[in-house]
Parts: structure tokens; C-alpha cells; sequence
């Protein structure tokens, strides 16, 4: 029954989408720049990626003022909470295949 529970969640059953929420609970925030370099993937991919988180609420976007305007990116209490359970649900999964 846990496979079928992975398999609903589908925002983070995608290995970019769990690659982000995973790079950024360690940091809480990051730049979109870094993120992209990190994920080695095209600023249009990764845009798509977090448009598809932010609107679950998993993760905000903003402007930081350095040298120049920048984007950031942090991880919400909610998307916190739902990589969680994501997790849990994973190692419960891979607990029941290791009994067998």
C-alpha cells in the first residue's frame, strides 16, 4: 500500500522536484543561480520545477539586493512537512520490502 502513496504524490515523485526540496531543507534558502548549477539543468527547467512547488506552497521565490537584484529561493514550513512525510513514506516502503 506505501508504493501506492508514493506513487499519488506526484510533485515530489519527480527527481528534480525531491533533488530541490532535498538541497534546500539543508540550506533553508538559496540562490536560483546556485541551485541551477548544483541541478546542472537549463534556467527554463528548473523555473518550471519551482513554479510547480510554489504553487503547492512548498518553496517561495524573492528578490535579494547584493551587487545586483538576485533570486531566492526557500523552502516553506509546508514544504518542510511534506518532504517529511514523502520521506517517512519511503523508508516505510523500504522497510516492508526488506522483511521479505
Amino acid at each position: 500500500m506505501e508504493l501506492k502513496k508514493l506513487m499519488e504524490n506526484r510533485l515530489l515523485g519527480n527527481p528534480i522536484r525531491l533533488a530541490i526540496m532535498l538541497y534546500l531543507l539543508t540550506r533553508r534558502r538559496v540562490l536560483f543561480k546556485d541551485l541551477q548549477n548544483v541541478l546542472e539543468i537549463t534556467p527554463g527547467n528548473l523555473d518550471s520545477h519551482l513554479k510547480s512547488l510554489e504553487e503547492y506552497n512548498y518553496i517561495k521565490r524573492g528578490k535579494i539586493f547584493a551587487d545586483r537584484p538576485r533570486t531566492a529561493i526557500e523552502i516553506t514550513e509546508n514544504g518542510v512537512q511534506e518532504l517529511v512525510r514523502y520521506m517517512e513514506m519511503l523508508k516505510e516502503t523500504l522497510g516492508m520490502s526488506t522483511k521479505i
